[in-house]
């Protein structure tokens, strides 16, 4: 184990090192603060790409570095972290009294990149290219540019979760999509935004640099100087740039922080890690027996000690999940009663093994489980090995199960080959993140409703596990109904009591926004005293707020 760990951090030591030569940057955040002359780049790690591949096709490839918090910007933006909204490239929107539409005016004066004008159309176009290219938004029947400033939606049905659903949809520029052939291959290598920092001003495979807009709708807000991006094929690496002091914000997982981070500098560093990320799941392929069987997921969850998943895995940084499936940002909804009942996400291994073994999953004289059919009960449960953190929680798990005579092969691959399968439906089980909207309908139609449901074999974006309930469906249609704060209440823990009945995927914990700072060089940062954003929402859309608030800190 120590060979190996010491590998590991000599591999990561020289990814870092190749990654900050390739930039040209020699230890940014490190450097001495007399050589500080407000041109810094803020300079952020992505802890789970190991090169850059130059797409910034904000449909395609959302999830691309920067692309939707830099580059492209909505018409709203929704902070978890205070449950506030913020008008950005819309100023004021009206929803129908029957919940059958809404209009967004557009904020006058906002310009493209290019320095061509925002208008309603690339609205139209944006929502046009997103249902095309990956689906969603059903309950949109039209959009329509009412004027060059004016954008109306229609929908099918009442949807009162619209308001933010639409307006956190990062808006393209029609004048440049309208030409674009294929959306799905379009690399957009040359990009075109509303956002603050949408110039390449240097595109290397482990680095790149984005500069000002030249024509923001906000120039007094552009005030740190560009952003570099660092490529690291996981944690550790990242981890160690960080401790380097070379990079400025760190928002990925690092195993006892205080030491490893905070030591080195706690005149600057500091970290914020609220539970307010989306929950964490360990789901199965419902596609797969006897993953079709609620008890037999109960049993498997029941055998998960997720004291230990939250401190041995995630390092104390979380705490348990209860079997609403909500995360901590939903606390105001939580149902205490479905808490209260709650038995399946409690550690109870004989309680575990009458549930296998009414399923026919039985003990054999070598202390393993057989299915029905007599073949061992053995299956892979899938993970990113790059994410240190959540392969410790599978390892956790993997050591619970054998205490139930369950093998679970912890399957660490490349992120992409595990996503892939999870898009597909092959895999067995694996550890996934859940929807995280500013209220818990998405979650709920992410997990349960048959909407979101996909043969295998057919790409899907939400629902890997593939779990169906008409139950769920007609709860959700009566919450989207409704506008009413105390009918949603009632309609949303009904939800809850029918995820802890069915139990769709076992809940592990609530995902902490891992963020970390230095104010060594920029200054700023949103903090627990000052939540205007979630320190560690870089791939969010409240990172566009970190970006025009932080300054560069100036020598004297």
């Amino acid at each position: 184990m120590t060979v190996h760990r010491t590998a590991v951090l000599i591999a990561a030591a020289l990814a870092a090192t190749a990654a900050l030569a390739l930039s040209g940057c020699s230890a940014g955040g490190g450097e001495p603060a007399d050589s500080l002359d407000g041109s810094q780049l803020l300079t952020i790690p992505r802890e789970d790409m190991g090169t850059f591949d130059r797409n910034f096709n904000p449909f395609a490839n959302p999830d691309f570095p920067m692309t939707q918090v830099a580059i492209y910007e909505s018409m709203l933006v929704y902070n978890p972290a205070d449950g506030s909204t913020t008008p950005w490239l819309a100023t004021e929107w009206e929803v129908a009294p029957d919940s059958m539409g809404i209009t967004y005016h557009l904020r006058e004066g906002v310009k493209w990149s290019d320095g061509e004008p925002l208008v309603a159309d690339d609205v139209v176009v944006s929502f046009d290219l997103q249902r095309e290219v990956r689906g969603g938004f059903d309950y949109i029947e039209s959009v329509t540019a009412v004027d060059p400033l004016t954008v109306q939606f229609d929908f099918t049905e009442p949807f009162s979760p619209a308001l933010l659903d639409i307006g956190q949809q990062v808006i393209a520029p029609a004048h440049i999509w309208n030409d674009v052939d294929d959306p799905t291959k379009f690399a957009n290598e040359e990009p075109v935004g509303t956002g603050p920092y949408t110039e390449i001003t240097n595109f290397q495979a482990q680095s790149f640099d984005l500069g000002k807009n030249p024509n923001y709708w906000q120039p007094e807000k552009q005030q740190i100087e560009g952003i570099r991006m660092l490529a690291f094929a996981g944690n550790d690496g990242a981890n160690l740039a960080a401790a380097n002091g070379d990079v400025d914000w760190a928002p990925q997982f690092i195993p006892n922080i205080d030491e490893a981070y905070v030591a080195k500098d706690p005149e600057h560093r500091f970290y914020w890690f609220p539970t307010t990320g989306s929950m964490i799941n360990w789901q199965f392929n419902t596609t797969k027996a006897p993953f079709d069987d609620a008890n037999v997921r109960k049993a498997l969850s029941m055998a998960v000690d997720r004291e230990q998943v939250t401190e041995i895995g995630m390092q104390g940084y979380t705490h348990p999940a209860d079997c609403t499936g909500l995360s901590g940002s939903y606390d105001a909804w939580r149902d205490e009663a479905v808490v209260d009942s709650c038995t399946w996400t409690e550690r109870d291994l004989e309680g575990a093994g009458e549930l296998l073994d009414a399923a026919g999953i039985t003990l054999g004289a070598d202390g393993k489980r057989v299915l029905p059919d007599g073949s061992p009960f053995v299956f892979d449960f899938s993970v990113g090995s790059t994410s240190s953190d959540w392969v410790s929680v599978g390892n956790v798990i993997s050591q619970n199960l054998a205490e139930l005579g369950v093998t679970v092969t912890v399957a660490a691959k490349d992120w992409g080959d595990v996503v892939a399968s999870y898009e597909n439906g092959t895999f067995d089980s694996g550890i996934v993140w859940s929807a995280n909207a500013p209220t818990p309908y998405q979650f709920y139609r992410g997990v349960m409703s048959t909407e979101t449901v996909k043969p295998v074999g057919e790409q899907s974006f939400d629902n890997y596990h593939r779990y169906g309930t008409p139950e769920a469906d007609a709860l959700l249609a009566q919450f989207a109904a409704s506008s009413d704060e105390a009918q949603q209440q009632s309609i949303m823990n009904d939800l809850q009591a029918l995820f802890a009945e069915v139990a769709p995927v076992a809940t592990l914990f609530p995902g902490p926004e891992f963020g970390a700072a230095s104010t060594l060089r920029f200054t700023g940062w949103p903090t627990e005293d000052d939540p205007y954003a979630p320190l560690g929402g870089v791939r969010s859309r409240t990172a566009v707020l970190i970006l025009t608030s932080l300054e560069p800190v100036v020598a004297d």
